[in-house]
């Protein structure tokens, strides 16, 4: 993994291994269940064979994608999400929900199934396990 931003944030080493071009689109192709290199080009119009080559090699150093060889000659794999990576779905639901705010025309949105009302994120304690109205970021330190 590079290194961009040499800061001690969530945000910025987040981004040091999701925040290049391309590398959000391909691992949200790979949550809607897009497993083969050539269905997630196909879907990615404009997304060069060796950039996604090298963005699938640093997401599986990465610990977010893991491969598997289906086919020997030519050697072809499949791709697939490690929970690592499944983890970022609240991520994507985040900004399908942002855009389906502040977006014009938008594209997607998500609602409840049984009501086909749209939704909200929420944050809960995970102690208690109860719905938390106000947050606050504060640095964890270290020794």
């Amino acid at each position: 993994m590079k290194t961009r931003y040499d800061l001690h944030c969530n945000i910025a080493q987040t981004l040091n291994i999701i925040g290049d071009r391309w590398t959000l689109l391909i691992l949200h192709e790979l949550l809607t269940g897009k497993t083969y290199f050539n269905d997630i080009k196909i879907n990615l119009p404009g997304l060069s064979a060796n950039l996604l080559s090298e963005r699938l090699k640093t997401l599986e150093e990465s610990g977010l994608v893991n491969s598997e060889l289906y086919s020997a000659h030519p050697p072809r794999y499949s791709y697939s999400l490690t929970e690592k990576g499944k983890a970022l779905e609240t991520v994507f639901n985040s900004m399908i929900i942002w855009g389906s705010e502040h977006l014009q025309p938008c594209y997607k949105e998500i609602v409840d199934p049984e009501t086909n009302e749209r939704v909200e994120i929420g944050y809960y304690s995970k102690k208690s396990g109860k719905r938390v109205n106000t947050i606050r970021i504060q640095p964890i330190e270290t020794k």
